[in-house]
């Protein structure tokens, strides 16, 4: 028997070493995927619970601030020398400023979602307050180049403020009356510019007789 030549064996040698080379190969990828080491703090994904989102929460709305009442306030200054009273209806305030005697200015303005107000006279007068907890009202009223600090609490009928206007022998009459809790009044009455003491109306009613003619004081709420 002849043996193999030379060319033949060195043929199937070359086809042996191409096999291996591709067999270790392939396994060198295969455990290298394997074997690849997790990212150290990387934990595997997990998977969603069937039925349940897998976005964040949405956060709580923030409460909204309290409504700023539609109510009465009455008080004095510090000093004792003067009355105010504010009105607040529907996020609208009207204020009176007066001592009594012929100082007075009206007041008016907004009422801020937070309990502020910024109230303006004639004259350049101005109030500028704060409401506390529904209760009262702090703040300062300036009026002929002063300054008033005041506390107003909340009123309930018959104290709150009042107005009358008309006119009377010729005169044109505006009165402003402020009831403090009490039963204690404050009021100016006009007569053409003309600033005086205002005289005693009845609470209940808002009754007053004025120079002999009979006026009804409304309570004033705008």
């Amino acid at each position: 028997m002849k043996r193999p030549g030379p060319l033949l064996t060195l043929l199937a040698g070359l086809l042996l070493a191409v096999f291996m080379l591709s067999l270790n190969a392939t396994t060198g990828v295969r455990n290298a995927s394997s074997s690849r080491p997790r990212t150290p703090g990387t934990a595997p994904p997990a998977s969603a619970t069937p039925g349940k989102s897998t976005s964040p929460p949405s956060p709580s709305p923030s409460p909204s601030a309290s409504p700023v009442p539609n109510a009465d306030y009455a008080g004095r200054t510090d000093d004792d020398s003067s009355a105010v009273a504010v009105s607040l209806r529907d996020g609208r305030a009207i204020a009176y400023f007066c001592d009594g005697h012929d100082k007075e200015s009206w007041l008016k303005g907004d009422v801020r979602d937070d309990g502020t107000l910024r109230l303006t006279g004639k004259n350049g007068a101005g109030l500028d307050g704060t409401l506390r907890d529904g209760r009262r009202i702090r703040g300062t009223v300036e009026f002929g180049g002063r300054h008033y600090a005041f506390t107003a609490d909340k009123a309930v009928k018959p104290s709150g403020l009042y107005r009358a206007t008309a006119t009377v022998r010729g005169a044109e009459l505006d009165g402003g009356w402020i009831v403090l809790p009490g039963g204690r009044q404050v009021g100016v009455l006009d007569r053409d510019g003309e600033p005086s003491a205002a005289p005693v109306i009845d609470p209940e009613t808002g009754a007053v007789t004025v120079d002999g003619q009979k006026l009804t004081a409304r309570p004033v709420t705008r």
